[in-house]
């Protein structure tokens, strides 16, 4: 893959052999996002977890103290008096049984999280196919399958993300933008860091952690030193 100028100018500022602390890899990172827009910095996190083995997965959710710096648009599936609490509480879109066809048949996906009361399940079940592979699906470990809407919204309003194992039994989430401080990016990825390890599963034998490396949108990987964890 060929990279352009930009890209090869960030990517020797980074000395690939070693593994940074946390805030040196930080600074980095903020130093070879060039693009011109804002980009995002995320975190990959590759594990020695098999998620095939369900006692293996690693899944849930964290609210970043400093948010992400992405306007999140949420979609809840609720009915009575729910709906007008989902409204309260600034949903960007709220609904039942009439969203379903809106999905399935006119493709409409304008949203990036969709939380649903419990009761609402079974008519969100109906969008598996098309929900599930874009990791849309409420969950309760996730805390996006739950009564209490109104804190589903503002923990996801506030900055809340999930993470889980992709298929290599990597974890991808963001943990902020390129124009965070350092402070803020710092505060967000110990925080994101600290729901990690304490989801180690019980069952995993061997190494958790296996690398750690931030990103930027545009930019080179820095490797993390996995030591303090």
């Amino acid at each position: 893959m060929k990279h352009g100028k930009k890209y090869t100018e960030a990517a020797k500022l980074v000395d690939r052999s070693v593994a940074y602390e946390p805030n040196d890899a930080i600074a980095l990172v903020k130093k070879t996002a060039t693009a011109k827009f804002d980009e995002t910095i995320e975190v990959h996190i590759r594990t020695g977890c098999d998620g095939r083995h369900a006692e293996q997965q690693i899944r849930g959710a964290v609210v970043l103290p400093n948010g992400t710096g992405k306007t999140v648009k949420v979609l809840v599936f609720a009915k009575g008096d729910k709906v007008n609490e989902a409204e309260a509480a600034g949903a960007d879109y709220v609904g039942g049984d009439e969203l379903i066809p809106k999905i399935q048949n006119e493709g409409w996906l304008d949203f990036d999280v969709v939380v649903a009361t419990p009761d609402m399940m079974g008519v969100v079940g109906r969008l598996g196919k098309v929900l599930g592979p874009k990791g849309l699906m409420p969950n309760p470990k996730a805390g996006t399958v739950t009564m209490d809407v109104a804190k589903a919204i503002a923990d996801i309003k506030a900055g809340k993300i999930e993470y889980r194992l992709d298929k290599t039994n990597i974890v991808h989430v963001p943990v902020g933008k390129a124009s965070f401080s350092e402070e803020a990016l710092t505060e967000n990825f110990n925080a994101l860091m600290d729901a990690i390890v304490k989801a180690k599963p019980s069952a995993l034998k061997g190494q958790y952690l296996k690398s750690i490396t931030l990103t930027s949108t545009m930019g080179p990987g820095v490797k993390v030193s996995v030591a303090k964890f």
